[in-house]
């Protein structure tokens, strides 16, 4: 049993109990870590209070990552509460409505600089000040999706912005490296989040996984929530700058 009792875990993008983020949640939990959970805004605060409310050691905090000032107002406030952090989980992605919906060939300039800003540079932003705060070393780590490297309807530059994020963990595991920190992506299946609300015809890809996938099943929140604690646990000691699939093994496939 993976024991992470004495380590601090922040895990940002928690929306409600559907997100993966609280997936993850669960199990850093049960494994014993005290866990900080942020939310983006005023609007999510009372499901992330209900939640955190079920787990013990949790704390919630507000935070805008497309925000500096409250990126660095955060981390101080870790620093003055725990001392030092050892895990952290980025699970936030976002694009504005139109970009998923129109033809990508209308990708807007603005809409594919929110696209990456918030999906893929908030990596860095959450990985530079937390690195100061893992005095120990730490896993940080964060969520992909395979139309990342493939073409799925209506992901659009959402893809785009996955492709970045993957580049940036590989980026980010060179820089830290040499602290002990070591950073990773988990690459999840399909799952009915909020977030896949927006994503047009969702349910034929959950459908195409269920036919396709090795598995012929879709995963859930908790399957990724125990790859999770495999790269939070030292039993990942070794592994920084990859791309882990947990999708029933969708993505081996052909036709």
């Amino acid at each position: 049993m993976i024991d992470l009792k004495g380590k601090v875990a922040v895990i940002f993008g928690l929306a409600n109990k559907r997100s993966i983020a609280w997936g993850i949640a669960q199990k850093l939990s049960d494994a014993g870590a005290t866990l900080a959970i942020s939310y983006q805004s005023e609007r999510l605060k009372r499901d992330a209070d209900e939640l955190a409310a079920s787990l013990p050691d949790a704390r919630t905090f507000q935070c805008d990552l497309s925000i500096d000032a409250e990126i660095d107002t955060l981390f101080a406030t870790f620093k003055q509460t725990y001392g030092k952090l050892d895990i952290l989980v980025h699970a936030v992605a976002f694009a504005p409505p139109d970009e998923i919906k129109n033809d990508f060939l209308l990708t807007s300039r603005e809409g594919f600089r929110i696209a990456h800003d918030v999906s893929s540079y908030t990596l860095i932003a959450v990985a530079r000040a937390a690195a100061p705060l893992m005095t120990e070393g730490g896993s940080i780590m964060t969520l992909t999706y395979y139309g990342s490297t493939k073409v799925f309807p209506n992901y659009n530059v959402m893809g785009l912005a996955k492709a970045s994020l993957e580049a940036c963990v590989r980026y980010l595991a060179a820089s830290l490296g040499s602290k002990n920190i070591r950073v990773n992506a988990i690459s999840a299946g399909p799952i009915k989040t909020l977030a896949a609300r927006g994503i047009g015809d969702f349910t034929k890809i959950l459908t195409a996984v269920e036919e396709r996938a090795p598995l012929h099943r879709n995963v859930d929140q908790l399957e990724i929530g125990n790859a999770a604690l495999f790269l939070a646990s030292n039993l990942s000691s070794g592994i920084t700058g990859e791309i882990t699939y947990v999708d029933a093994g969708y993505n081996i496939t052909g036709l």
